[in-house]
C-alpha cells in the first residue's frame, strides 16, 4: 500500500506537468482562433424617429408580433444583432427575438430557426435614446442572402424609431407568433422597426463599405423587394470576385436627408458618429449626399454659400473617417435638370460641388455618378431610361447603371 502510495507521488508531477501542457496547447488554440476573427458589419440601416403616417398599422407593435426580411452582404458562422430605440423617449420592450433562413417570405424554415438572448435573458427592454446588442449565437449565415428577423413585442414606445425607406415588406400578427413558420394572413407593410445592423465574426481580412447618402443611396425608384438597390449590385459584384468576397456592403441611406440641416432624418453630419464610425470592420466609406442641400435653396444669392457650406462638411467628413483609418470616396452629384430641384442657381452649386469633389484631392478616389448618369458630355440632364419618371431618382436599370459603375480595384 506503501509502495502504491509512493508511485502515485512520484508520477504526480508528471502527470501536472502533462495536464498543464494540454491546458497551455488548448488556451493558446484558443487565443489563435480568436485572434483570426474579428466582428464586421454584414447589415445595416440608418435610423430615424419614424413619422406617424410610417408607423406600423393596426394592429400596431405592441404586444405583437413582426417578422422583417433583409439581405445580408458577407456570411458567417457566428452573429449578433444590434436593435434601436434611439429616437424614443419611452421604453420598448422585445420579449422575444429569432432569425431564420427565408424559404418564400414570410415564410421561414423553422429548422434554421434561432432566438436570441440578451445577456443572457430570452428578451430586453431598450430605455430611451438607447440600443441594444444581442449575445453572440451560432447561425450558418451564407453570403448574399435573404434572413427573417422576428420580434414579439411587448410594451412599444410611441415614437417609433426605424427606418421607413425599407423598399422591403414586412410582415404584422397579432399576439406572439414567434414560431409561426408560415405567418399566414400577416399584416404587410413596407418599412422596418427596431432593427439596426447585423454583425458577423468574420476571417481577419473582412472589412465593410458604409454608404452614407439620401433616398438614391436608400433606393426610391428600386423595385420592393428585389434587393436592386445600386448599394445591391455592388454587393453582389463585390462577393461574386474571388479577391472581393470578404467585403461587406452597409446601407446608411435616408430618403430626403441632408448634409448640413434640413431634410428628413438627422443629418448626415449629425448621424456620422453612429451611422458610420460605430459599424465593426469598416474600411471604405463611400459619400453621396449634397443633393437635398441644393434642392433646398431658396434664393439664387444663397447658393455660393451653400455649395461652400458642403464642401466644408465634407472636409469634417473626410478627416473624422481619416482619423479612424477608413477611406473616403467621393460621388458626385447626380444630374437632376427637368426635376423639381432645377433652377439655374441650384446647377452652379451643384457644378462647384462636383468640380471640388472630383479636383481638390481631398478624397482617397472619386466615384463619377454624374458621368456614369448623364444623357451626354456637357449635359446636365440624366438618360431618359435610367430615371424614375422625376429626372432625379433613378430607376431599376438606373441603379444598375450606378452599382456597375464603381470599381472594384477601390477595395482590393
Amino acid at each position: 500500500m506503501k509502495r502504491r502510495y509512493f508511485k502515485i507521488l512520484l508520477f504526480l508531477p508528471f502527470f501536472l506537468l502533462v495536464l498543464g501542457c494540454k491546458s497551455t496547447q488548448s488556451s493558446a488554440k484558443e487565443a489563435g482562433r480568436s485572434n483570426t476573427k474579428k466582428w464586421v458589419g454584414t447589415w445595416a440601416t440608418a435610423q430615424q424617429l419614424v413619422e406617424p403616417n410610417n408607423r406600423a398599422p393596426a394592429p400596431g407593435l405592441s404586444e405583437n408580433t413582426l417578422r422583417q426580411i433583409i439581405r445580408v452582404s458577407i456570411g458567417g458562422k457566428h452573429l449578433r444583432l444590434r436593435f434601436s430605440n434611439i429616437f424614443s423617449d419611452q421604453s420598448t420592450t422585445l420579449k422575444s427575438v429569432s432569425v431564420a433562413n427565408v424559404v418564400a417570405a414570410p415564410g421561414i424554415d423553422v429548422a434554421s430557426q434561432k432566438v436570441l438572448h440578451f445577456n443572457g435573458n430570452p428578451g430586453v427592454t431598450i430605455m430611451p435614446e438607447q440600443e441594444a446588442f444581442s449575445d453572440a449565437f451560432d447561425f450558418d449565415l451564407k453570403p448574399g442572402q435573404l434572413l427573417a428577423i422576428t420580434i414579439h413585442y411587448g410594451s412599444v414606445a410611441e415614437k417609433t424609431s426605424g427606418h421607413p425607406g425599407s423598399r422591403t415588406t414586412s410582415y404584422l400578427l397579432e399576439g406572439d407568433n414567434l414560431a409561426n413558420a408560415a405567418f399566414s394572413g400577416a399584416i404587410k407593410t413596407d418599412h422596418w422597426y427596431s432593427i439596426m445592423g447585423v454583425d458577423v465574426n468574420a476571417a481577419k481580412n473582412s472589412a465593410n463599405i458604409v454608404c452614407l447618402g439620401n433616398s438614391i443611396t436608400d433606393g426610391r425608384g428600386s423595385g420592393t423587394n428585389k434587393q436592386n438597390r445600386w448599394t445591391d449590385i455592388l454587393s453582389a459584384r463585390l462577393l461574386a470576385n474571388k479577391k472581393t468576397d470578404l467585403i461587406g456592403v452597409l446601407n446608411l441611406g435616408i430618403g430626403g436627408n441632408c448634409v448640413v440641416k434640413g431634410g428628413l432624418g438627422p443629418t448626415a453630419l449629425d448621424r456620422f458618429e453612429r451611422d458610420v464610425l460605430s459599424h465593426k470592420g469598416t474600411k471604405w466609406l463611400i459619400l453621396l449626399e449634397g443633393i437635398n442641400d441644393i434642392g433646398g435653396i431658396k434664393n439664387p444669392e444663397d447658393a455660393p454659400a451653400k455649395a461652400q457650406e458642403l464642401i466644408e462638411a465634407y472636409k469634417v467628413m473626410i478627416d473624422k473617417a481619416h482619423a479612424k483609418g477608413i477611406k473616403v470616396y467621393g460621388c458626385t452629384i447626380l444630374p437632376f435638370e427637368k426635376s423639381f430641384y432645377d433652377a439655374p442657381y441650384r446647377q452652379e452649386a451643384r457644378d462647384v460641388v462636383n468640380t471640388w469633389i472630383r479636383n481638390s484631392n481631398a478624397f482617397d478616389a472619386v466615384i463619377d455618378f454624374d458621368k456614369a448618369m448623364v444623357s451626354e458630355i456637357g449635359s446636365k440632364t440624366i438618360l431618359s431610361n435610367l430615371h424614375d419618371g422625376d429626372f432625379l431618382h433613378p430607376n431599376e436599370s438606373g441603379y444598375l447603371r450606378m452599382g456597375d459603375a464603381v470599381n472594384l480595384d477601390l477595395f482590393k
